[in-house]
């Protein structure tokens, strides 16, 4: 059995709350770039132009991508060989999004209430992920997610007699809804199958994901590759000014799910989808 003191969680949650609002993720970075170089529409490559700069700015000045820096989802997947110590892991990660939000100057967006709208003023609290793993270790993802995407994600409990066909409509429709409203290009992160809330939980996590990376599933890489394509051929473009480049990646996560149901989440996110992790 291993001890991981709670303190050590809160630092790094703490640490990549910081990197991950400053850094523009490599995968996303070298699609945008890939994007610039095929690019044919000027007002596209223009806006191309200044999203890499601005994260080239951020990057060297230590400041936020975006002045919307999100509600914090931690995914915290701890090894059963793992036994915390020294406090509470709630209080522990929500204590680095305090800190780091502190430090990095960035700002607080989140409400005690849905209802009141009276801010917390410290970006808490955090929506905390926990996974039991094999081994000893633990590995913490800190995922900062501002709402102008997040309000264009939707959740659809499709037929179980309904494919691939529908799924792609679903996705096309929801994106077509979004239009210039949520900073494209974006990455679309897709859940397929569990119930309705799996479904919406995995299309969150789905945003991890590199998107440079192929789905290790052959059905899965397929569709996200028809996805994407049919999505580029709308003519949104960057920041809806037209162009061929209104989606950089698609990532889909599948679960089992029910003989009467086919849930369907998709969960919109801008150029600067935002992660971070760190093993401990």
């Amino acid at each position: 059995m291993r001890k991981i003191n709670v303190n050590i969680i809160k630092k790094a949650v703490s640490e990549l709350c910081i990197q991950a609002n400053m850094n523009l993720r490599h995968d996303i970075k070298k699609a945008m770039k890939k994007a610039l170089r095929g690019e044919t529409n000027k007002r596209a490559k223009r806006v191309l132009e200044i999203l890499l700069r601005n994260a080239e700015i951020a990057r060297k000045e230590k400041r936020a991508l975006c002045q919307d820096t999100g509600l914090v989802s931690v995914y915290i997947r701890i090894g059963q060989n793992v036994k915390l110590a020294g406090g509470d892991l709630k209080a522990a990660i929500d204590g680095g999004v305090k800190e780091g939000y502190q430090k990095g100057f960035l700002r607080k967006s989140v409400v005690k209430s849905a209802l009141l709208r009276v801010n917390t003023n410290t970006n808490t609290p955090s929506v905390i992920h926990t996974e039991i793993v094999k081994g000893d270790k633990l590995k913490i993802t800190v995922v900062p997610k501002g709402f102008g995407s997040e309000n264009k994600s939707k959740i659809e409990m499709l037929k179980p007699t309904n494919g691939e066909k529908e799924i792609i409509d679903f996705v096309l429709e929801t994106t077509k809804a979004a239009g210039p409203d949520a900073c494209p290009p974006y990455i679309l992160g897709i859940g397929l199958g569990g119930s309705f809330d799996k479904a919406a939980s995995l299309a969150k996590e789905a945003l991890i994901s590199s998107i440079d990376k192929p789905n290790p599933r052959k059905s899965l890489k397929k569709l996200e590759n028809t996805i994407l394509k049919k999505i580029n051929k709308l003519g949104i473009g960057p920041m809806g000014l037209g162009g061929k480049t209104t989606c950089l990646g698609v990532n889909i996560l599948e679960y089992p799910t029910h003989i009467a149901g086919l849930p369907v989440a998709i969960n919109v996110s801008c150029h600067v989808t935002r992660s971070a992790s760190k093993t401990i």
